[in-house]
């Protein structure tokens, strides 16, 4: 099947570099190119594509306002194309909340000679994406949610620590499931397939938004209440370790790309069940939300092992279900549940379990 591909470009150098790009590819085919948000508009009535490339900062309607108009009216797979600009990367975290499934910084694309294998990744991203499952999205702002009551009251059923991994799509599927974390949730740490340069965007989007703090993680940061870190990049893997009587800590390690990624979901779910074992197994919990790939499966069958309780977002609302699938499949996940229960089935005595 070939994967028609629509460029949104004010820049006419840029849409030549992403048609030169893609026009390599035998399973990917340029469909058309437009220069602002009105043309765009029409071509996606007109072409129906699978898969569309949007720049971020555009004149007239921005790329926000397109992204959120599409979403609406037209769900369709994105790829947001931004600049090197914090403005840039703030409006990338923006729109990744707002249902695109991956981004790229301008500054990856280069023009290669046909027999050059180059390290882009807008290939693959395209591929990813043509496999979305998406849904339509109501209008919703983003502001800092109201107040939540206490955990206390439910603080014996509560995890001690909480691990999340998410990959395509999981930026929004985040943006959903910490939007029910109360200000005292449990320190989590979350793995997020992402280009590290919008990594520290996206935290700051998210601890605008959300209740507990959000920032990205540093090495030997303790692990505190009320606060979400977030691994910084595409360097270093985000793991967990003790930290003698003062407790946990996060830890950034150098290595080797694990399951295809650095930093790897498996790599954090491991570290977790290696660090808590016997009966403090029990005081974890794992996340694995929407996805390509296996990353996190192994993870997760290894906190299971150990008492752990673990969680894998449903097919229905995955945009891609492939991780959650991947840990189901190993029978890693002690629960599977739509998006929108995920942070209720945490932090509610009551647990409401779908098989």
């Amino acid at each position: 099947m070939t994967i028609r591909v629509l460029i949104v470009d004010d820049s006419q150098l840029m849409r030549a570099l992403l048609q030169h790009r893609l026009a390599r590819e035998s399973d990917i085919t340029v469909i058309g190119t437009a220069a602002d948000a009105v043309e765009a508009r029409a071509m996606i009535k007109a072409l129906d594509p699978d898969v569309v490339t949007l720049d971020i900062e555009m004149p007239g309607m921005d790329g926000l306002s397109f992204l959120e108009k599409i979403m609406q009216l037209r769900p369709t797979p994105v790829i947001l194309v931004s600049g090197a600009t914090e403005a840039g990367a703030s409006a990338t975290a923006r729109g990744l909340q707002l249902g695109a499934v991956g981004c790229i910084a301008k500054s990856q694309l280069r023009v290669q000679p046909s027999d050059v294998v180059d390290d882009c990744p807008l290939v693959e991203m395209v591929r990813e994406a043509a496999r979305a499952h998406l849904h339509p999205h109501p209008a919703r702002p983003v502001h800092r949610a109201a107040a939540a009551p206490s955990t206390a009251s439910a603080a014996s059923s509560l995890p001690e620590i909480i691990v999340i991994g998410a990959s395509t799509g999981g930026v929004e599927a985040l943006h959903t499931v910490l939007s029910g974390f109360p200000a005292d949730c449990p320190p989590t740490l979350v793995v997020q397939h992402i280009n590290g340069h919008f990594a520290g965007a996206i935290a700051q989007s998210f601890d605008r938004a959300v209740r507990p703090r959000v920032m990205l993680a540093e090495s030997d940061m303790p692990l505190e209440r009320g606060t979400v870190l977030l691994a910084p990049g595409n360097d270093r893997h985000l793991q967990v370790a003790t930290a003698g009587s003062r407790g946990l800590r996060c830890v950034l390690r150098e290595g080797e790309p694990v399951t295809g990624h650095r930093p790897s979901v498996d790599r954090l779910f491991a570290s977790l069940a290696s660090t808590l074992g016997g009966p403090k197994g029990a005081r974890g919990l794992g996340i694995l939300l929407t996805g390509m790939g296996q990353d996190g499966a192994q993870g997760m069958a290894q906190l299971a092992s150990i008492g752990a309780r673990t969680i894998a977002q449903d097919q229905a609302s995955c945009v891609v279900f492939g991780m959650p699938r991947a840990a189901i499949e190993l029978g890693a996940a002690s629960e599977v549940l739509p998006l929108d229960r995920i942070a209720s089935a945490i932090f509610t005595p009551a647990r409401a379990v779908l098989s």
